[in-house]
């Protein structure tokens, strides 16, 4: 079988249901010989900036030698994307490889009693440990799927857990509350090991720090223990001073624009400088400057063009929309933003809008391919909830354009979000 009918058979697993729990991947990884327990690992989870956080830690680690994985998802374009070696997405060839041996072992456990076949992500997770195994790293850093607790990743034993802010999120699964999400998240702590935490709303700090507590885990508080300050922002990066309680280190130059990207830039800092003392992974200012300096997470506060100003950014909730209304003014130098927008059908369509609608003037409403597409009344509805009166139903091309055309009328700035299902689509032909 080739790769593309391999892959169409994988993606076919995401017409099940979400199943929450670590069995069924204990058992695969169990029939593959263990190899979630071949390379150390670092475990980050959360609800925004948790994917910034990992390419950030993986960026440096490689820039100080050391043989690196990096699993996140989901992916913008290609699958590959999802699992990295050494910054580099994995070849056609041994994707082909692995996921017959995975899917051999796969359909072993199913065939036994009580067996069921692997959900996409807990295949894909499988997957990615199988990768790293053959290639005998000497770090991982793995990204959660959904909350933690359950979450596929979670079967490993890491060097360090990592939670990133945390916001209202698939509620249905994780619970209403911050309080519930919060404990779900901190499922990824294991006992003794230790949690890096970045800047987050009390309740879930407080939920957080009581489950590390009855763990035994020593808790790092990234904002305590780091300071990253920004000297000045341009659209090819941020300069920005970082300062802990152990070093000064040098002025760099950080690629991923926005005021949040300083935070995440902290939680990363907060979590290698802990591991530089506790851990085999050790590394010198150059490698912290060159890695930082060099990282990429397309899709992200990213800039597309310059005639009008083009800025992508993945943002589908209203805590990340809220933060990119925070980009757009300090990035657009306050000029109005006419918005391209796409959301998935689960997403709190006011929430974003309403988050956004101190910037935006004019609004571009585009469905995206697939099933679980928002539908373009629900959308619109959303927009019109959130205050605003400027609004276009329009398809992704048509939309680009016709917000280009706008913006340079009117001296504004061009935002496309929403989903990562958006972002895929406008950068497909950058990227493949």
């Amino acid at each position: 079988m080739n790769l593309p009918d391999q892959l169409q058979q994988l993606f076919a697993r995401t017409a099940h249901d979400v199943k929450l729990g670590l069995e069924t991947e204990l058992a695969l990884l169990e029939r593959l010989g263990k190899p979630h327990e071949a390379v150390p690992c670092i475990h980050v989870a959360g609800t925004n900036g948790k994917g910034s956080v990992c390419a950030m830690i993986e960026a440096v680690y490689r820039a100080a030698g050391y043989r690196t994985g990096l699993y996140t998802s989901p992916h913008l374009v290609r699958f590959n994307e999802r699992i990295q070696i050494g910054g580099v997405p994995i070849s056609d060839a041994e994707l082909a490889e692995v996921l017959q041996a995975v899917d051999e072992a796969d359909r072993h456990n199913a065939a036994l009693p009580g067996g069921r076949l692997a959900t996409f992500f807990e295949f894909t997770t499988a997957l990615a440990f199988e990768c790293f195994r053959r290639h005998e790293l000497d770090v991982a850093i793995l990204e959660t799927g959904l909350g933690g607790r359950l979450d596929a990743t979670n079967v490993v034993q890491p060097l360090a857990a990592v939670i990133t802010p945390i916001d209202i999120e698939h509620t249905a699964w994780l619970g209403k509350t911050l309080e519930s999400i919060a404990a779900e998240k901190a499922g990824i702590i294991k006992p003794g090991c230790p949690v890096v935490l970045a800047k987050m709303e009390p309740q879930a700090l407080e939920t957080i720090e009581r489950i590390a507590a009855e763990r035994h885990s020593l808790v790092v508080h990234a904002e305590k223990y780091v300071n990253v300050r920004r000297i000045k922002q341009d659209e090819k990066g941020q300069k920005i001073q970082i300062e802990s309680e152990s070093a000064l280190y040098r002025p760099l130059v950080l690629p991923l624009l926005g005021a949040h990207q300083l935070g995440n830039c902290a939680t990363a800092v907060a979590a290698l400088e802990y591991l530089n003392e506790v851990s085999p992974l050790s590394w010198e200012e150059d490698s912290l400057k060159k890695g930082l300096e060099t990282v990429k997470w397309p899709g992200r506060c990213q800039i597309l063009g310059q005639n009008p100003l083009t800025i992508l950014d993945v943002a589908h909730n209203p805590a990340a929309a809220q933060r990119l209304a925070a980009s757009l003014k300090e990035i657009g130098a306050k000029r109005p933003v006419a918005l391209v927008a796409g959301l998935l059908s689960d997403k709190d369509a006011p929430g974003f809008f309403r988050a956004l609608s101190s910037v935006v003037k004019k609004v571009w409403l585009a469905p995206l391919p697939g099933e679980r597409n928002m539908p373009m009344s629900q959308l619109k509805q959303g927009a019109i909830e959130a205050g605003l009166k400027d609004v276009v139903e329009s398809t992704i091309p048509v939309a680009q354009k016709e917000a280009a055309e706008w913006a340079i009328a009117n001296e504004a700035v061009v935002c496309i979000a929403g989903s990562l299902v958006l972002a895929g689509e406008i950068l497909k032909d950058r990227m493949s």
